[in-house]
C-alpha cells in the first residue's frame, strides 16, 4: 500500500538458502528499492551469524556492502561445539531471537513487517505482531524440493510473496557463458 511506514526483516542464513536452490543470485540493491517503491520503509535489517574474527568468511564483502547501502546489518559470532549424538564439529549461529525482538520492538511504530524467510519458528511472533495491528507478508518459495516456507508460516503471513515471481525485481540477471564453446 502506498506510504505505509514498512520494515523488512531478512532472516539471512534462510533467504540464502531459499536463494541458492531456485539459482537466484539476489540483487540487494534491487531489492531494497522493490520493497520502498510507494511505502515508507522505516528500516531494512538483515540478519546473520558470521564466524570467528579470525576466518575469512565469503559473507564479509555482502554484510559491508549492506552496512554502507541502507541495511541494518545484526549480527553475532557463530559458535562452534562437539555434537553429543555423533561427536561432528557442528556451528551454531541462530539469529531468530533477535529477528523476533526487534520485530516487536518496531511493530508499534510501522504499518507493513516483511519477512524474508520461510521458517515455521516465526509462527508465533506473525501472530503477536498481527495482534498489534502490522499487517505481515512473508517472502520465501514453495518452488523448491521440499518447499522452503513452512506452511504454517504461509497461512499465518497476510500476504505471500513467492520469491519466484520477484526473480526479475530482485536478482541480478543470470549470466551466460559466451566462450563459442558448445
Amino acid at each position: 500500500m502506498k506510504h505505509e511506514k514498512t520494515a523488512l526483516f531478512i532472516d539471512g542464513s534462510n533467504f540464502y538458502a531459499a536463494s541458492r536452490l531456485l539459482n537466484m543470485d539476489i540483487d540487494y540493491s534491487k531489492l531494497h528499492q522493490f520493497f520502498s517503491h510507494d511505502t515508507n520503509l522505516i528500516r531494512a535489517y538483515y540478519y546473520t551469524a558470521l564466524p570467528e574474527d579470525h576466518e575469512f568468511s565469503p559473507l564479509r564483502p555482502l554484510i559491508d556492502w549492506l552496512d554502507y547501502n541502507g541495511f541494518a546489518v545484526i549480527s553475532k559470532l557463530t559458535r562452534e561445539f562437539t555434537d553429543p549424538e555423533t561427536g561432528k564439529k557442528r556451528t551454531k549461529g541462530n539469529m531468530d531471537m533477535e529477528l523476533a525482538l526487534d520485530m516487536l520492538k518496531l511493530a508499534p511504530h510501522i504499518d507493513h513487517a516483511i519477512l524474508f524467510s520461510g521458517d515455521g519458528d516465526f509462527c508465533r511472533l506473525l501472530e503477536d505482531v498481527q495482534d498489534l495491528g502490522v499487517r505481515v507478508s512473508v517472502v520465501s518459495t514453495t518452488k523448491t524440493s521440499p518447499p522452503m516456507v513452512a506452511d504454517s508460516l504461509r497461512r499465518m503471513a497476510d500476504i505471500f510473496i513467492e520469491m519466484e515471481g520477484l526473480r526479475a525485481d530482485i536478482a541480478r540477471p543470470t549470466r551466460h557463458n559466451n566462450s563459442g564453446t558448445d
